[in-house]
């Protein structure tokens, strides 16, 4: 376990994600219902897993680590990952106990003893064992094991100390990070991606049969594909004609939750314009300024003499002879993100944001004001079309399963669609739907990769085969076999698209690094980036205020762009691209701002321990990796590859949602 948690300060997000998963994903192992009775208990279960020099690891092992990341996470978020990630977890475990003991790192005794008591006092300072056993036994199940994990923590300490003591960082090394940390810079920058370069390349069709007479077996089709025709109903045009009175739309208006009731919040804002690059840092300073004379001692500012700051300040006209205030009340859509106002939904009545925010090139100070409520005329509109969805899909399913039962009797799509078309409000020409031959995990026209869907025509194997009413984008699909192809290998004007994609991806992958040069060399400065990615069909832009660990834009983020950016002096260009993940990148500094050496002595110490805690735990981890390695060598760790494959087997398949009807999702 410890091997993975190594990295926690770089990569916590992604371990602790990845570990919740799996322990909810491993918790459904352990605790389902319905095992046969060759299933034992796996909080009792002895089979060995794994053997590290004289450790075992068995089944009940892995059980009590699962359960202890359940406890963790409280079993919020789960995922299908199989038990090898927890069973390295506890691999790591033994071969640091293992290596402890044989540099005589192993703790003691007495050493076990003494954390326990520490750990274990009441609130007198004394230690009660008859309490400490009744608490391990509650939390932990278990006494002994709990006292080997404690008395495996303190060897790992031990021997991680031990590793650590010559480990060092240089005053050069903290001086050198921190300008890392600190220097800024305004990028410009080319993504060069395969799907980019791809769409300009045109194969020959002799190029394509080529291909695919060369990899055939790549474009087998393993289960048999379906074509049908379905009739479909529209939600929304079967309810367009219902009748709701303005009492029921009233009382629904006053049941709801006061937050549905806003129109949304006042807004008072401060545009201040950077009419050049080389003025940034002066507005920013006067935006600043401004707002050190508009807060309270509580962050709070009148909307008066926000007003009267607007009209002498703001650079927008539109807003500043309005006081600030933005045209329309401002209301968080979760849907669609505002990079600007969006955070004034936080902020308090009355408050100014507290420092200045860049945002297009320019700064700007907001002000939250007053929520606004939304009247019952304004709330209306919204409501009936809330009503009439709601009473809509109701209509439409009990249309649909009409339908159903009168396709099963006819057999015909198209005489059912004439039928139904006045009471669906629908041409019948727009009912009937017809797919291509479709297979599980396909995009299917109007309809999209629909589990459901897959699932209702599934079971139809025979011509004229009428499937249940299932729910799909905007309304109902009631599907009909059109016909059946087994498993085969397709022919070529079958998957002649797919065959296209394929060679246009491999030449484009080919071709990128070498395009990308061929950029660098047409331009002169920084300057020429944007518009030459543009020009060429790529992702580009320019990012101001790029510091180290920030996001580059569509390049991406991480320490390749990071070291790149920072080892290029303003005006230059990257001499050669630069491998981003499956992308090239060209770089270009239109700006740097190397970091102020005023602030190093405050942030000196700072830097230099979380330097240290990174360096200490790169050596230790890279030790016991070297460690595993060699008692792998050795026939010192063994896996049973039987047992662990029956756990995999038994691990239940990732469960649908529950049944029931699918809502239509606007």
């Amino acid at each position: 376990m410890l091997k993975q948690l190594g990295r926690l300060e770089r990569t916590r997000n992604i371990v602790i994600l990845g570990f919740a998963i799996l322990m909810a994903v491993s918790l459904i192992f352990f605790y389902a219902p319905g095992r046969s009775a060759s299933n034992i208990d796996p909080s009792k279960n002895t089979q060995v897993v794994a053997q590290v020099g004289a450790n075992s690891i068995t089944v009940a092992d892995l059980a009590r680590v699962r359960e202890n990341y359940m406890r963790y996470t409280g079993g919020r978020m789960m995922g299908a990952f199989g038990n090898r990630m927890f069973l390295d977890s506890l691999i790591s475990k033994y071969v640091i106990l293992a290596e402890a003991e044989r540099l005589g790192l192993s703790a003691s005794d007495a050493e076990v003893a003494d954390r326990i008591r520490a750990d274990y006092k009441d609130s007198t300072g004394q230690f009660d064992i008859k309490k400490y056993k009744d608490a391990i036994t509650a939390q932990y199940g278990d006494i002994e094991k709990f006292e080997n994990d404690t008395r495996a923590d303190i060897s790992q300490k031990k021997l991680q100390a031990f590793l650590s003591a010559s480990v060092n960082v240089s005053d050069e090394e903290v001086e050198e990070e921190f300008r890392r940390r600190n220097t800024s810079f305004d990028v410009s920058y080319i993504s060069l991606t395969a799907d980019k370069l791809a769409a300009k390349i045109q194969p020959s069709d002799e190029e394509m049969r080529s291909y695919f007479e060369s990899h055939k077996n790549e474009y087998r089709y393993n289960e048999p594909q379906k074509k049908v025709r379905y009739l479909f109903i529209n939600t929304e045009k079967a309810g367009s004609t219902l009748q709701i009175s303005d009492e029921e739309l009233k009382t629904q208006y006053d049941n709801l939750d006061p937050k549905y009731k806003e129109a949304g919040v006042k807004v008072q804002q401060i545009l201040l314009k950077v009419a050049r690059q080389d003025l940034d840092k002066q507005v920013e300073q006067k935006a600043k300024d401004l707002i050190a004379k508009l807060r309270g001692p509580t962050g709070e500012g009148t909307e008066a003499a926000f007003a009267e700051a607007a009209k002498g300040h703001s650079e927008d006209p539109a807003t500043a002879r309005n006081g600030g205030f933005l045209a329309a009340p401002f209301k968080k859509n979760p849907n669609k993100v505002n990079g600007l106002y969006d955070r004034t939904a936080d902020m308090r009545v009355g408050e100014v944001s507290d420092i200045p925010i860049r945002y297009g090139g320019n700064w700007y100070i907001l002000r939250r004001g007053e929520s606004v409520p939304k009247t019952f005329a304004e709330a209306k509109p919204e409501l009936l079309v809330s009503a009439r969805n709601s009473r809509g899909y109701g209509v439409a399913f009990q249309l649909a399963q009409k339908v159903q039962n009168r396709l099963k009797e006819t057999k015909d799509p198209q005489k059912v669609a004439q039928e139904f078309a006045g009471e669906a409000h629908m041409a019948a020409a727009d009912m009937v739907r017809e797919t291509g031959y479709l297979k599980p995990g396909d995009d299917v026209p109007n309809i999209g990769v629909n589990q459901q869907f897959e699932g209702a025509i599934m079971p139809l194997n025979n011509a004229n085969d009428v499937g249940e009413v299932t729910g799909v984008k905007d309304g109902f699909a009631i599907p009909i076999l059109v016909d059946k192809k087994e498993p085969r290998i397709p022919e070529f004007d079958e998957v002649k698209t797919q065959v296209a994609e394929a060679i246009k991806q491999q030449k484009a992958k080919e071709q990128l690094e070498q395009k990308a040069k061929d950029l660098i060399a047409s331009m002169s400065g920084p300057g020429d980036l944007k518009a030459a990615g543009e020009r060429e069909g790529f992702d580009s832009g320019l990012e101001e205020g790029f510091k180290r660990e920030s996001t580059l834009g569509k390049a991406g983020a991480g320490e390749v762009i990071d070291d790149a950016i920072y080892n290029l002096k303003e005006g230059e260009i990257s001499k050669t691209p630069i491998r981003v993940d499956d992308k090239w990148v060209i770089l270009g500094i239109v700006k740097r701002e190397n970091a102020n050496m005023g602030n190093f002595n405050s942030d000196r110490d700072r830097i230099k321990m979380t330097m240290l805690r990174e360096r200490q735990s790169q050596v230790f981890e890279d030790y016991i990796a070297g460690v595993e390695q060699r008692m792998r060598r050795e026939g010192k760790i063994k896996i049973n590859e039987d047992v662990l494959k029956q756990m995999e087997e038994l691990e239940p398949a990732a469960q649908p949602l529950p049944g029931g009807l699918n809502f239509p999702i606007k």
